[in-house]
């Protein structure tokens, strides 16, 4: 379908006005059929800009993205160069003030996107703001949380692990707060889907490359309070996440990649004597490590 008709399918002209300014970046790994649905998504929320960043997909999505969609954009790398690496390339791609960044296997439901836009443009000190991400079953993910101090991380790192519901990964994860309540401010919101203010982007300067997956999106949050900016969650704003289509792909290795990126942020963030206990953190990482990955084979044992 072309430009001009996706725009007069979208809707009134206050819809469509509400949506203008709106670039969508979607990094995609071996997601197809999910990614053309995700775009379908947001052509139907009357997003006109549409890059999609593909690391190195082999199961076809190009192809079937072109005979889809031959006005979204196919930005390919070459190589598996990461999450957070790939959103800075599609960004830089786009112009527009806003710039919604999306998983590849989730869809946009109706008026998230004009949700997002307008909690940015009413306040002028959000760098970024997140949306309610729902499990296809409805089940709510915790896309907002806090910085944890170190009691909690790691009481949240080991108890969660063993499935046990407790205190630490309840405040971490904001389970207990009202998550029905207008947009509210956040320490970090989840980088399946969020919207930025691209001034906030580029003084930023995205997201740190130096993560391959996993913890750029706090990294990114973190960076933007310690320059005066602010993080949103706006619970009006929808959307649907099957989560892990590409980084189950890869299991093992994304496990390892998520314990390495958790210990560079912890090397980034943490101040004064807490830098001493950078090697007690990285062992407790190891250790958990070896957890996760014996908790991962005996999933796939019961799983088979």
């Amino acid at each position: 379908m072309a430009a001009e008709q996706r725009a007069a399918a979208a809707g009134t002209d206050g819809v469509e006005a509400e949506v203008a300014g709106v670039a969508a970046v979607v990094v995609n790994y071996n997601a197809r059929d999910h990614l053309l649905d995700c775009v379908r998504s947001l052509r139907a929320e009357g997003v006109q800009e549409v890059v999609v960043v593909d690391n190195a997909s082999t199961d076809g999505s190009g192809p079937a993205l072109a005979a889809s969609d031959p006005d979204a954009v196919w930005l390919a790398t070459g190589a598996n160069i990461g999450f957070g690496a790939a959103a800075n390339r599609g960004a830089a791609r786009t112009s527009a003030p806003l710039l919604l960044v999306c998983n590849p296997d989730l869809v946009v439901e109706p008026g998230a996107v004009r949700a997002l836009a307008a909690t940015v443009r009413r306040d002028p000190g959000l760098a970024l703001v997140g949306a309610r991400i729902e499990s296809p079953a409805g089940a709510v993910y915790p896309s907002p949380r806090r910085f944890p101090g170190l009691t909690e991380a790691a009481g949240h790192a080991f108890l969660d692990l063993l499935g046990v519901d407790n205190v630490f990964t309840r405040r971490y994860r904001m389970l207990d707060d009202d998550r029905s309540r207008p947009a509210t401010d956040v320490d970090w919101v989840s980088g399946s889907c969020f919207m930025a203010r691209r001034a906030a982007w580029q003084q930023l300067g995205g997201f740190d490359e130096a993560y391959f997956m996993f913890a750029e999106d706090v990294d990114l949050c973190w960076r933007a309070g310690q320059s005066g900016w602010r993080v949103g969650f706006e619970p009006a704003a929808r959307v649907t996440h099957v989560q892990g289509v590409s980084v189950d792909q890869h299991p093992y290795r994304m496990l390892v990649a998520h314990h390495r990126s958790i210990l560079r942020f912890y090397r980034r963030t943490a101040e004064g004597w807490r830098r001493l206990l950078a090697p007690v953190v990285a062992a407790a990482l190891a250790v958990r490590l070896v957890a996760a990955c014996g908790h991962r084979a005996a999933q796939g044992r019961r799983g088979r």
